[in-house]
């Protein structure tokens, strides 16, 4: 892919995920670091696109660099990890295949000829199961890093007892 068309797409990345942060209306000195990180997570996903490398495993590797770039980025801007991490990972949902799953049970729904019913619930699965893996790995590459860096383990957590 050419250079210039690839830095082209992380900026739409970065820019997709900052108007996703506006939205959700987090603090004004954590939008460039969620333009950094929504920028490089979906980079990553392209690059390993045009690699020819698996949708899905493209996905957790974009989302994974996203959860462990979160975390020092909140230690600096002194904010919680998921205020980075879920607005830089919001443009990597699959969109266009969550569409045609839902057309396929829209089509399914109906009156669907015999000859083409097998190939129409073939494709809406693969789409639905697409989907979900991918929707999956945005979790887990956004929250096994931020569960790895944790300071201290659950174990170690106390709760103040309460007096009667």
């Amino acid at each position: 892919m050419e250079l210039l068309l690839l830095l082209e797409k992380g900026l739409w990345f970065g820019i997709a995920a900052v108007g996703f942060a506006v939205l959700f209306n987090v603090p004004v000195r954590t939008l460039a670091p969620v333009f950094i990180m929504g920028a490089l997570g979906g980079l990553t996903k392209t690059i390993m696109l045009q690699l020819e490398l698996n949708v899905i495993v493209s996905t957790l590797a974009g989302a994974t660099i996203v959860g462990f770039l979160s975390i020092p980025f909140a230690h600096k801007k002194h904010a919680p990890p998921p205020i980075f991490a879920i607005p830089a990972v919001i443009p990597m949902v699959p969109g266009i295949l969550a569409y045609r799953m839902m057309l396929g049970l829209i089509n399914l729904a109906g009156e669907v000829n015999p000859e083409t019913y097998q190939q129409i619930l073939s494709e809406t699965v693969n789409n639905g199961m697409k989907v979900m893996l991918i929707l999956m790995s945005l979790a887990g590459g956004v929250g096994v890093p931020m569960l790895i860096t944790r300071k201290e383990s659950a174990k170690e957590i106390r709760f103040k007892k309460r007096s009667r």
